[in-house]
């Protein structure tokens, strides 16, 4: 808990590999990101994964990582690469950023 009786913040980066561009994969992780009261941004990459950074509480960020794994109806999600590490605390909202890809 931080000092102000809040959970600590975490922060997750994540590369989703499989079918996850051209399937609404970012604006799928946009929307549960929202719903989960996280921060962070969502891109495409050039080698066909998408990259994910997410900040919030910890059981707010599990569930996201769960998601991330499970993908939305249309995504084959084969595999997911994350890490995570203490929040920066730098984001105001969730967005897509652009990315390698020419998007979907």
């Amino acid at each position: 808990m931080t000092d102000v009786g809040r959970p600590a913040s975490v922060r997750l980066e994540a590369t989703v590999r499989g079918r996850v561009q051209g399937v609404g994969f970012r604006y799928w992780v946009v929307r549960r990101s929202n719903e989960l009261g996280l921060t962070g941004w969502v891109r495409n990459e050039l080698d066909g994964s998408v990259r994910c950074v997410a900040e919030g509480p910890a059981d707010g960020i599990e569930r996201l990582e769960e998601m991330l794994r499970a993908g939305p109806m249309g995504s084959v999600v084969e595999g997911v690469q994350a890490v995570r590490m203490p929040a920066t605390g730098t984001f105001t909202g969730f967005s897509v950023r652009s990315g390698g890809h020419a998007g979907d």
